[in-house]
């Protein structure tokens, strides 16, 4: 499929050849979900931690009188009901992650930039590049663009005056080719590509 290439300026640089198979699939919602859920399971540290009752140091002898003090009939200190007490059935350390077959983490991403030429939501950029690290030309840049909330996928590297620029803009992320990811670009409204980042894509799908 054939889309316009565009400049920093909004001005029209030709146009690019996108692969059907990578950019014109049909959106599978479940795939997705599946790797969003994978992705935030992922990045989960697992090191949440409570006392049991065989952990809490203090002892564990009556403290009171069975009968006769109006109240009830507790025997240890280290019972959840009581404040410093344990948790019953509390967190342990773990992992969260589940599993995720490498060719089906590689389809989910195609399937979400499918989903991003379906809706409308891509844009391939010439190149992002400034030759000033200013918020003001790149936000200036954006609003040309029609731009707000944006994921911006460049080459290998990120060019590091556009990538200083654009961090103090909110709701815009800038990232290499190697970092593309699923969760982040459906949690952006619209989706860049520099012509370098398709050239990528291309040869990562083959």
């Amino acid at each position: 499929m054939k889309i316009d290439v565009q400049t920093l300026e909004a001005k029209k640089a030709g146009s690019v050849d996108l692969p059907e198979d990578i950019f014109g699939l049909e959106p599978r919602a479940d795939l997705l979900h599946r790797m969003v859920t994978w992705q935030l399971a992922k990045r989960r540290a697992g090191t949440h931690k409570t006392k049991s009752r065989g952990e809490i140091a203090r002892t564990g002898a009556k403290w009171g009188r069975q009968k006769g003090s109006g109240g009830a009939r507790h025997g240890s200190k280290r019972s959840g009901i009581f404040v410093g007490g344990a948790k019953a059935h509390g967190p342990k350390p773990r992992s969260h992650a589940i599993g995720m077959p490498k060719k089906m983490r590689a389809l989910a991403l195609k399937h979400a930039l499918s989903a991003k030429v379906k809706a409308g939501e891509l844009i391939i950029l010439d190149k992002a590049e400034v030759k000033e690290p200013k918020t003001k030309t790149v936000r200036e840049a954006f609003g040309k663009l029609g731009l707000a909330n944006v994921l911006v996928i460049d080459g290998s590297e990120v060019n590091e005056n556009f990538a200083k620029a654009a961090r103090n803009i909110p709701n815009v992320d800038v990232l290499p080719v190697q970092g593309i990811n699923v969760y982040d670009i459906l949690r952006r409204h619209n989706l860049v590509l520099t012509k370098a980042a398709v050239e990528a894509l291309q040869e990562r799908f083959k």
